[in-house]
């Protein structure tokens, strides 16, 4: 597995991640908990370094199983993880909250799960209107230097928001969603990536699957917990109309001797930055 440097932090991830989000939630029925484990550890054993979960996945859920996953070699991985939803007890989602206090708690409760005593990644999941980005990494960075986070990184950040945030605490990485069905960070976010040395994570790469291959306009849903029912994109007309690019992916993986999701991935790597 090639490794990548997240801009000038210094910190070194495997090229390709593995998001946890999907173990317990959000493409339908998470798999059980000892399956979880597996997976997670297989994908440890494949050379993947880099582990991104959240407190929202499940809640909690997908935190406790990527903890008891990768203890055993919790000092060769890179655990991300995530604050900025306000949950309650119950699991119940009320809003947003960057509050400091609150992603102060967010962060004890993270470690417990994760059976860790540091983050290696810590995103503000989604910017909170209410609180001021400078107070959001004024926290950040007061958790930096107790050790109980190493990085900064934001999630579906503008470029004004990510220069205000880097000025207080430089930005590891901004993760954005990017692919061939959605290309807004080319606008301006790659650009002041680029200028200011901020690693680009890219979610959901492969079109939550529509660039595998694996999806057509005959595809069903679940109509309980999977979030792609409520995206344009897998409507069945959209599904029919877009599969002309599928199409071109798979012929190139032909030529290329490789899977419809390799060509996808690879493709960003290979266009010219806009910004």
């Amino acid at each position: 597995m090639e490794k990548r440097k997240l801009g000038n932090s210094g910190l070194e991830v495997s090229a390709i991640g593995f998001g946890c989000m999907n173990i317990v939630w959000a493409y339908g029925p998470g798999v059980p908990r000892e399956q979880a484990r597996n997976i997670l550890q297989a994908a440890f054993d494949d050379g993947v370094t880099f582990f991104d979960t959240a407190e929202i996945y499940g809640p909690f859920t997908s935190e406790v199983y990527v903890g008891e996953a990768l203890k055993s070699v919790r000092d060769k991985v890179v655990i991300a993880t995530k604050f900025g939803f306000d949950i309650a007890d119950d699991g119940g989602i009320r809003g947003l909250n960057s509050k400091p206090q609150y992603i102060r708690d967010v962060v004890e409760a993270s470690l417990k799960c994760l059976q860790t005593d540091h983050i290696d990644l810590l995103y503000q999941h989604r910017i909170d209107p209410q609180v001021p980005i400078e107070e959001v990494a004024g926290a950040v960075k007061n958790l930096v230097k107790e050790g109980k986070v190493l990085h900064f990184g934001l999630s579906e950040a503008g470029p004004k928001t990510i220069r205000r945030a880097h000025a207080v605490l430089p930005l590891a990485a901004i993760q954005n969603e990017y692919s061939l069905w959605s290309r807004e960070p080319e606008r301006a976010v790659l650009g002041i990536c680029e200028e200011l040395g901020i690693g680009f994570v890219p979610w959901s790469p492969l079109g939550m699957v529509y660039s595998t291959g694996k999806v057509d306009e005959n595809t069903k849903f679940s109509l309980q917990g999977d979030l792609r029912t409520g995206f344009p994109r897998f409507t069945p007309e959209a599904i029919k109309a877009n599969h002309a690019i599928v199409e071109i992916l798979e012929s190139i993986a032909q030529q290329k001797n490789a899977t419809t999701a390799q060509v996808a991935l690879a493709w960003p790597l290979a266009q010219p930055r806009h910004s």
